[in-house]
């Protein structure tokens, strides 16, 4: 059931974080942030893995001291992804970062001091050709920003960023993407559909602060899910109060659900009911940990009895449908029964021989292409 979404994104200009481009018809791209102490090398470096293999393509780790760029340099060396080094207050991060390797600065202007500050960081930026994330907080804006609209508001945090936007522009620095960032999904929306009309750079999805695992999760789902639609947005994080890794993978679920970009299983499943003829809460519970290393993308059903089963199940690449015995669906065609028992071992060895063949007949089109 796979096939191209039918959203048509908002034409950008591309820069590259490392090696990873962001903008233009590049893949929206995923991030994550590192919540460990910078300087504890060991445990950052562990970090940043687990956060890239569950699929992020950037890492941002944040460097509040000079001693925490020297570390930055060393995490550098040891890692492959490329990193966002996160400055607030001190320019003087951002200068010793650029020279120890950094892909990417994100600032605050509002919070990173006097002009002559901010311009010497983007003299280093353009020196070693590392684009800069201008990074708006609905917590954070300038004073007389702050002064003149009261509280924050969708055209407050589009101000702070065109004002810095024009800061750049004066210098002839047009490598960098731009987010405005609040907790409320509203104002968030409202300020990144203004900001993509005024710019042509990149955009940074994000609802900051979004809360726990559940409610952020929601919450990040209904305000970049809007954004998306409309085709706004290059690259995403999705903040949220719980392991780093659980943020990759709801930026995955999130892009899997728009077609934006595919990878891995994406599942199918009913809620059950008293139809049901095996536990589909539990299958669905144990397949999902089980094939979370499955990068090849498939389209997987698992419904519990007859009424949507096997209609579902013939639009996915693998399907099992509840029944009596249950019957297993390949590429739209019956292929096999299977009984409750060792149901999920059954079944996931059948998604994996399917993910596998999947994967020689992707390999083949792109080499013919």
């Amino acid at each position: 059931m796979q096939f191209q979404s039918p959203i048509v994104r908002r034409k950008s200009r591309q820069i590259m974080v490392g090696d990873v481009p962001v903008g233009g018809d590049a893949p929206i791209s995923i991030q994550s942030m590192t919540n460990t102490e910078t300087t504890d090398v060991e445990a950052t470096v562990g970090q940043i893995k687990r956060i890239q293999d569950a699929g992020a393509d950037i890492v941002r780790v944040s460097v509040p001291s000079l001693d925490a760029a020297e570390a930055f340099g060393e995490i550098r060396k040891q890692v492959d992804i490329p990193l966002v080094a996160d400055i607030h207050f001190d320019y003087r991060i951002a200068l010793r970062v650029a020279d120890l390797g950094v892909d990417c600065l994100r600032i605050n202007p509002g919070n990173i001091g006097r002009e002559k500050r901010i311009q010497a960081v983007v003299e280093k930026a353009k020196d070693k050709n590392i684009p800069i994330r201008i990074g708006v907080n609905a917590g954070s804006l300038e004073k007389d920003i702050q002064k003149k609209y009261g509280e924050p508001t969708p055209d407050a945090l589009v101000e702070s960023a065109m004002r810095h936007v024009e800061f750049l522009d004066r210098y002839d620095f047009q490598d960098f993407k731009v987010s405005v960032k609040a907790s409320d999904v509203f104002m968030a929306v409202a300020a990144y559909r203004k900001l993509a009309t005024q710019i042509e750079q990149p955009l940074h999805l994000g609802i900051t602060e979004a809360g726990g695992l559940r409610g952020g999760t929601v919450k990040s789902a209904v305000g970049l899910g809007a954004l998306l639609m409309d085709g706004i947005g290059d690259t995403l994080r999705i903040s949220l109060a719980a392991d780093p890794v659980e943020e990759v993978k709801v930026g995955w679920d999130l892009l899997k659900s728009l077609r934006l970009r595919t990878k891995g299983i994406n599942f199918i499943a009913c809620p059950s009911c008293s139809r049901q003829n095996f536990d589909v809460i539990k299958t669905m519970n144990e397949l999902e940990v089980r094939l979370e290393d499955i990068t090849t993308p498939l389209d997987v059903a698992v419904i519990g009895c007859v009424v949507n089963g096997p209609g579902e199940a013939k639009e996915a690449d693998i399907g099992l449908a509840g029944g009596q015995p249950n019957l297993i669906y390949v590429g739209g065609d019956p292929d096999s029964k299977l009984t409750n028992e060792n149901l999920v071992d059954n079944l996931e060895k059948m998604i994996r021989t399917r993910a596998k063949d999947k994967q020689v007949e992707l390999d083949q089109l792109i080499a013919k292409s």
